[in-house]
């Protein structure tokens, strides 16, 4: 009986903008729940400790600072493990024309509602810091302890923490400022890094 030839395993299909949009809009659900449920003064947690004015202007300054951070952050760390870890974690996006922004703006909007607003004023920055590194398990694949893979989820531990400590006292505008222009910083870095020949791609 002659012996098949093994076909190459199927690509896995691009995860789409709709899906991050719909996972933004679960997100909102859950947050929006656990605010009504929660809270005696659910509109509390959207009132940060500054006006929106000065978080506006704070958030833009935060923002421009991380955006650089980010960068600078990714061009230092470029042939790392950990960097190359990332890049094959976001490959699956489809980054193409302005979906960096769009799936920034979902991931900022969604998670800084239902980590920083329905879940920080109850649980506090680090264990809500802890729950944000465990969701984003499935996407960095942390399964594997090494040092490339400590060093992502240090990145991810870290950057909840200062998303943190802005929602805390600055507030949410800020806070979702600062989480777009990281993300959209990352995911054109990614996106570039996958349009070069090579081994980053």
């Amino acid at each position: 009986m002659p012996v098949q030839p093994s076909t190459p395993p199927q690509a896995r299909p691009p995860i789409r903008l709709t899906a991050q949009l719909l996972t933004c809009l679960v997100f909102l659900i859950i947050a929006a729940v656990i605010i009504v449920v929660a809270y005696a003064e659910p509109l509390s947690v959207f009132v940060g400790p500054m006006n929106v004015g000065t978080q506006l202007l704070f958030g833009l300054g935060l923002s421009a600072l991380a955006a650089t951070g980010s960068y600078v952050s990714f061009r230092m760390a470029a042939t790392s493990e950990s960097t190359r870890k990332t890049i094959a974690a976001y490959a699956r996006l489809d980054l193409s024309g302005l979906n960096p922004v769009w799936i920034s703006l979902a991931a900022a909007i969604g998670e800084e509602l239902l980590f920083r607003a329905a879940l920080q004023p109850m649980l506090g920055v680090w264990i809500t810091s802890v729950i944000f590194l465990l969701t984003h398990t499935p996407v960095y694949q942390f399964r594997k302890l090494d040092k490339a893979t400590l060093v992502q989820a240090a990145g991810v531990f870290g950057a909840s923490v200062v998303l943190g400590f802005i929602y805390q006292y600055v507030g949410l505008l800020a806070a979702v400022l600062v989480h777009v222009a990281i993300d959209v910083v990352g995911l054109y870095v990614v996106r570039n890094a996958l349009r070069q020949p090579g081994p980053a791609a």
